[in-house]
């Protein structure tokens, strides 16, 4: 089934990704890793710009648009090969990327069960909130698609 190799292909990337947490590890110096990297090989501004192919003044401005988060990934990845280095990109989810799924579907599937309820006890038809649980996992189960979770914002 789809939606089995779908959570299968979740849970590896979930653990390759766990590696990369906390990700505090990783967030750049003040300055950048480029300005940080180039200071700690004792390299000037001249010599990486000479390594790159491009002037002083470029790698200045290079090492100001990565501080400040502008840098294109590609002029990234240049000036990392400059200083013998190797960019590493990723994007890393803040909690599993299974329980982003199962939070995002308990979020809907409780919205529409809790508009249903309202509207039966508006018609005097009220429902057992005792088993409010398995009709949420009945109604996940049942109703949704993965698909059908990023419809709405």
């Amino acid at each position: 089934m789809k939606s089995d190799s779908r959570k299968r292909g979740r849970l590896r990337l979930d653990e390759r990704l766990r590696a990369l947490h906390p990700i505090d590890r990783f967030r750049a110096p003040p300055k950048g890793w480029v300005r940080a990297l180039r200071d700690a090989l004792g390299m000037t501004g001249a010599q990486l710009g000479a390594r790159i192919g491009v002037r002083p003044q470029t790698v200045e401005a290079i090492e100001k648009s990565e501080a400040a988060g502008t840098i294109q990934l590609n002029t990234l990845r240049r000036a990392a090969e400059a200083l013998d280095c190797t960019l590493v990109y990723a994007l890393v989810p803040n909690s599993s990327l299974e329980t982003v799924i199962e939070g995002r579907a308990r979020k809907i599937a409780t919205r529409e069960l809790q508009r249903v309820a309202h509207t039966m006890r508006l018609e005097a038809q009220d429902t057992d909130e005792a088993d409010f649980e398995s009709r949420v996992q009945t109604y996940i189960r049942d109703r949704l698609s993965e698909r059908d979770l990023w419809n709405e914002t």
